[in-house]
């Protein structure tokens, strides 16, 4: 297993000044390659995550088209509800879904406490095989508490979390309670990653920004605090969160040695107030789709305005299913090109 840790994307976590920022895109493996959906066509979705050698397929294949400075392991955040007692199953172009939602405090006692290194041992082997295998650093990640909640409790995606909300307004320290729960297994996950090899991980908290400052705060930022202050393992950490503009001054209160910006945000004004903590993004997914000029030029602002330090470029959320591959390339380029 290759030594990583002066990598152009360890350098960068470490908040020192890189001849040009280091890239990487969130989904960059899956939905928009080819050799990803021929696999789809073979394999479940839940089949591919929990076989580890189709897991490692699936992450080594951006790599092998692009010239990318990090690898992120092909699984989802769902996984450990999966081992706690959500009977989750995903449906063909309609995303998860959870069919004994838990909706009221009794509903705690159903969920199970979480052992990575048994319930998710795919995970852990798929990362390991990859490791082994890729010249870059790989990647794991999780979903934060709050978002694991929305899902846990809604039972599938929503417009506006209502049963998570009612919960929340209806019993916060029910609430609290299952999401320090979620966060300790969240932290336990991540620990898990970084001993198979994950070089750096990356907290997902997807669905923090539909809060109100007041309940971000509450809620979403102590129990992703709780996460990250638990990963004991020495590899930096990441949090994102989407629609995070309003959220921004409490951001280095999550304890994570760098933040994920989504594309809402401009990056220059991001880094002002986040001080001096290293970023990561924050090129909207859809641009990719741009002409390459328009693309090339969008890249280079936010390098320019985030600065040689402390920089690594990626999209503000994931690449979708629409994705061409030359706007992927464009940006490679782009950032290759980069020189301070």
């Amino acid at each position: 297993m290759a030594d990583h840790k002066n990598s152009l994307i360890m350098r960068a976590l470490r908040n020192e000044e890189t001849e040009r920022p280091p890239v990487w895109l969130m989904r960059q493996a899956g939905r928009y390659l080819p050799e990803y959906m021929e696999l789809r066509g073979k394999y479940g979705f839940l089949e591919r995550c929990y076989t580890p050698e189709i897991a490692t397929e699936i992450t080594l294949q951006p790599l092998r088209r692009f010239d990318l400075d990090a690898g992120i392991i092909f699984s989802d955040i769902l996984l450990p509800l999966h081992k706690m007692g959500a009977d989750l199953h995903f449906r063909p172009g309609k995303g998860p879904q959870i069919d004994n939602p838990f909706r009221t405090p009794n509903d705690l006692k159903r969920l199970r406490p979480l052992d990575p290194e048994a319930d998710l041992k795919p995970v852990l082997d798929a990362i390991s095989l990859c490791s082994e295998q890729a010249a870059v650093p790989i990647l794991g990640f999780a979903g934060a508490p709050f978002t694991l909640a929305c899902y846990l409790i809604e039972g599938g995606g929503s417009k506006d979390w209502a049963h998570v909300k009612r919960f929340m307004y209806g019993d916060p320290e029910a609430f609290m309670t299952l999401l320090n729960r979620l966060a300790d297994a969240v932290s336990a996950h991540l620990n898990a990653q970084i001993r198979a090899g994950a070089s750096a991980v990356q907290l997902f908290d997807t669905w923090a920004g539909i809060l109100s400052d007041e309940d971000f705060c509450r809620f979403a930022l102590a129990s992703s605090r709780r996460a990250l202050l638990g990963v004991t393992e020495d590899a930096p950490t990441l949090y994102f969160t989407r629609d995070s503009g309003p959220f921004l001054r409490h951001l280095p209160y999550v304890s994570s040695d760098g933040i994920a910006l989504d594309w809402r945000v401009d990056i220059g004004y991001a880094r002002a107030m986040l001080g001096d903590i290293p970023v990561q993004g924050n090129l909207d997914p859809i641009a990719l789709q741009a002409p390459t000029q328009t693309l090339t030029a969008r890249v280079n602002n936010i390098i320019e305005s985030a600065g040689p330090k402390g920089h690594i470029f990626n999209l503000g959320h994931g690449c979708t299913p629409e994705t061409p591959i030359s706007g992927v390339q464009a940006v490679v380029d782009a950032v290759h090109r980069w020189s301070w």
